[in-house]
Formats: structure tokens, C-alpha cells, sequence
């Protein structure tokens, strides 16, 4: 049974004069953030100020780059070159990077966003570009990855620093990977229904599949989507329930290093 665990979200996502989800109030509740690179959602004021809120708030900051694709959000699938994926990837991560100092913090972990994660979760040629692009820009960067997946095997064979992550608000296929967003159930909304599973995967050390299947999975990191309507009150009770349940929480790097 796990004893500490770390919650984290994806936000900074709005662009210009779009708002995007409830950055203010998510940084209250999760210990750790994943913020748009300026091309599936983002840009440079953005990203600034949410650097300077975590900050604040003493949350940890991840990059999370996506495909260019801000009218899809970046969830939809794009085939490209595994090099190109590569530098494409390199460039999000020095965006963030330059942010970041503005509020003179430093990244500490990529988590690839949408579609882009949910290819690279089965895809080696894609996993293994995104490992090489953390590689190359920062190796203190942990590579936040779906346990079981690609990406794990892509960060243990480029021997990267790796955090394994399991999601409070998605449901798995059989597999072990993301149910699609096609399907109706792919989103869990009930805070009292995300917060009793969230506490079980943690006490259990194990996944439950959308047909009940059981899977064991190591995972250090639990994902809320901060973009979903639902995401605060999600967010808040598994805060809660963890809580309650004698389950510390703490920043991905005080998780993995601690």
C-alpha cells in the first residue's frame, strides 16, 4: 500500500483572452502541474503566470507538449516523422524552460498531452522521440508516463529518470491504456465515484479496467484534467478521501526522492 502519492494537473491552457479550466483554484488542491507548451493550447503570458502561481503555491512544474493542433486541443492523432515528433517536443520543453525562469523555478517533469500521449502510450517510435527530446534539452526531467506503456520502456531504455502516473478521472480499457474519449464513459465525473476508486488504486497498488478487470500497476502520480467542468470538485474530493485515508501528498520530486 502506498503511503504518499502525488496529484497532478494539466492546465495553462487557455490562449490570448481564452480561459481555459480554473488554474486558481486546481493550484489549491494538486501538488503538481503539467502546462501547456504553446501548441496545443498556451502561450508565453500563459505559461509565465502559471509558473509564478505554482510557484506560489509551492506546486512542481512539468511540461506538457502537445501536437500542433490548438483548434483539436491537440487530441487529435497526427503521423509524423519520429525526428520531427523529436524536435517538435525539444521546442515546447525550451518554451516552458524560459517561462519557468521568469519565476525563477526550474521543470522538473514532461507529461505529453492528449493524443500525443495516448499514441506514444503504444507507439515506440513516438515514445522513444520523446525520450530523446528530454534526453537532449534537460535529463534531470522526469519522464511522467502511463505505467505499462511505451513511454515506460522508452525511458528505461534511454535510462531517464521515470515517473510512472494512473489517472483519477478516465477509465482504462483492458489493456491498461485510456479508454477513447469516443466513448461515453471515457470521463469519470462523479467526485464520490472518482474519489472511492482513487483511494483503492492506491490502498491495492492496482488499475480497474472499464469491464472490471484488475491490473497491478506501480504508479507514483495521479492525473485530474483541469480542463474538464468537473475537474475542482473531482480534484477536491480525491484530495479528501486521500487525506482521510492517511495517504501524504507531496510534489512529484519530494514523491520520487523523498
Amino acid at each position: 500500500m502506498a503511503t504518499r502519492i502525488n496529484i497532478n494537473a494539466d492546465m495553462g491552457e487557455g490562449y490570448g483572452h481564452y480561459d481555459i479550466g480554473n488554474d486558481a483554484a486546481i493550484l489549491k488542491i494538486v501538488q503538481s502541474v503539467n502546462v501547456a507548451c504553446g501548441l496545443h493550447a498556451g502561450d508565453a503570458t500563459v505559461m509565465r503566470d502559471v509558473c509564478l502561481k505554482a510557484k506560489e503555491n509551492g506546486v512542481s512544474i512539468g511540461a506538457h507538449p502537445g501536437f500542433n493542433d490548438i483548434w483539436g486541443f491537440g487530441r487529435r492523432q497526427i503521423r509524423m516523422n519520429a525526428n520531427d515528433l523529436e524536435y517538435l517536443v525539444a521546442y515546447q520543453l525550451g518554451a516552458l524552460a524560459g517561462m519557468a525562469a521568469y519565476a525563477g523555478v526550474k521543470v522538473t517533469h514532461v507529461k505529453p498531452h492528449g493524443a500525443l500521449n495516448n499514441m506514444a502510450a503504444i507507439d515506440k517510435d513516438y515514445a522513444l522521440a520523446i525520450g530523446r527530446a528530454i534526453k537532449t534539452v534537460d535529463p534531470s526531467l522526469y519522464y511522467l508516463a502511463l505505467s505499462n506503456s511505451e513511454m515506460e520502456k522508452a525511458a528505461l531504455a534511454l535510462d531517464l529518470k521515470l515517473s510512472r502516473e494512473a489517472f483519477i478521472d478516465r477509465l482504462y480499457d483492458d489493456e491498461g491504456n485510456l479508454l477513447t474519449r469516443t466513448d461515453p464513459r471515457a470521463v469519470i465525473k462523479d467526485p464520490q465515484v472518482a474519489a472511492e476508486r482513487t483511494v483503492r488504486m492506491v490502498q491495492d497498488g492496482e488499475i480497474i479496467s472499464v469491464n472490471g478487470k484488475k491490473m497491478p500497476t506501480k504508479f507514483d502520480s495521479l492525473c485530474v484534467h483541469g480542463d474538464e467542468p468537473t475537474a475542482i470538485v473531482v480534484a477536491g474530493a480525491v484530495r479528501d478521501a486521500l487525506k482521510a485515508a492517511g495517504i501524504e501528498l507531496l510534489t512529484l520530486p519530494e514523491v520520487m526522492e523523498g
